[in-house]
Parts: C-alpha cells; sequence; structure tokens
C-alpha cells in the first residue's frame, strides 16, 4: 500500500552539510515507490513524479491522476549508465556519445525497451525515453532506489509543469503520496528528446538541449535527405 502519512510535503536540503542526515528521507521515498506509491522530486527542469515503471498498477494510477491520454509514453529516469543494462536492449555508438556529453542533463534518449514495463510507457512503440538528470535530490533519491523511475511532468495534462513543491501539492489534492521539496526547480523548457535508435538520431522533441548542438556532437548536420 502507499505510504499513508498525512505529512507528504518533505523538506529535502540539496546540499546538505551532514550526508548521514539524509537517510530517513530516501528510505521512505523509496518504501513509498516500492509499495505502489506516487513521490514528486525535482529535477533540472521542473518537478518530476516518480513510479515504479514494473508496478502496473502504479502506472495505471500514475496516467489516472494526471488524467494522461494512454497513447503517450512517459520516460525513465536512473542514476547510472550501468542501470541501462537490461531495461534498454542495446546502446548504439551515437547514442553512447551523447551519453558521454550530455548525462547527466536535460537529455531524453529513445531507445529500444529490454526489460519489460508497462506498455503504457512505451506507447507502443517498443521504446522506451532514458536520462540521468542533474538535479542532487533526484539523484540521491535514484541511487537510494537502486532502479529507473518514471519523470513525468508533476502536473495534470495540459497544465504547466510545477517548479515548486507547492505547485506540486496544489494541482493533486490527493494521489501524490510524497513530495520531496527540494526548492524550486529551475524551469525553463523541458528535456530534449531524440530518438537514438534511428541514425541519424531524429528529433522527437526541442528542449534545453539544442539540437544542433546533438548533431555537433555526432559530426552531423541537417540535410534535405532527412527528417529533422
Amino acid at each position: 500500500m502507499p505510504d499513508g502519512s498525512k505529512d507528504r510535503v518533505l523538506r529535502v536540503d540539496p546540499h546538505p552539510s551532514d550526508p548521514s542526515s539524509e537517510r530517513a528521507w530516501i528510505e521512505r521515498a523509496v518504501r513509498v515507490v516500492k509499495t505502489g506509491g506516487l513521490v514528486a522530486f525535482p529535477t533540472e527542469t521542473f518537478y518530476g513524479l516518480a513510479a515504479d515503471p514494473y508496478n502496473s498498477d502504479a502506472i495505471d494510477r500514475l496516467f489516472r491522476i494526471k488524467g494522461r491520454e494512454s497513447g503517450k509514453p512517459i520516460g525513465l529516469v536512473l542514476d547510472d549508465i550501468a542501470r541501462l543494462e537490461g531495461v534498454v536492449k542495446s546502446i548504439p555508438a551515437e547514442a553512447a556519445e551523447l551519453i558521454r556529453k550530455f548525462w547527466p542533463g536535460p537529455l531524453t534518449l529513445l531507445l529500444n525497451i529490454g526489460r519489460p514495463v508497462s506498455p503504457k510507457l512505451t506507447g507502443g512503440t517498443g521504446k522506451i525515453g532514458v536520462r540521468i538528470p542533474s538535479h542532487p535530490v533526484a539523484l540521491r533519491f535514484l541511487r537510494g532506489l537502486g532502479q529507473p523511475v518514471t519523470a513525468t511532468s508533476a502536473n495534470p495534462s495540459g497544465y504547466e509543469p510545477a517548479q515548486t513543491a507547492e505547485a506540486v501539492r496544489e494541482s493533486f489534492a490527493a494521489g501524490i503520496d510524497l513530495i520531496l521539496d527540494g526548492g524550486p526547480a529551475p524551469g525553463g523548457e523541458a528535456s530534449t528528446i531524440v530518438d537514438a535508435t534511428l541514425h541519424p538520431p531524429r528529433l522527437i522533441r526541442e528542449g534545453k538541449v539544442p539540437f544542433g548542438d546533438v548533431l555537433r556532437c555526432l559530426g552531423l548536420t541537417p540535410t534535405e535527405d532527412h527528417e529533422w
């Protein structure tokens, strides 16, 4: 069962002087996810919603509270490249180059799914979006959890993404079991999404990382021969 605590907003210091003091909030956040609950957490763009991608009930609940259409996929975040093993089938050479250049950071790469997740997360494409966030709270949460989680923006579909824990709380009167308040998220643009299963990689959504930088990293330039 999800965490039933009435105190669902937990203040977290992004830069604690005593790392040992973090054990309690990390353990609580991990427990919520492991028992099918939803956790809101800050990233380097906006606040995201974490659910266990291998728990179909948790994913159904995530789609329900967001009011998200079932055909719209949701990506994952993880704390280390080593976690990709099993999550995706393989890492193409161009994807590996982009990972070295832009992770941790706001670049989401679509790769062919390995370990099965809820089909709602892939939108029936057989591909899953993955990235390593650079926000310190997100990284410590993910390291404690030891597995990927969803990272869809913490807002109802059609509304502006949340930059603060208070905005998350106001957007969801119920349904979010724990909100990790790490202070305001930077906002601005969302992560850039690139399909790295194709050659050349294809832009799905322009975001914080300019697609031109992605192409330059790979020694590519747009041409009339490809849909960019």
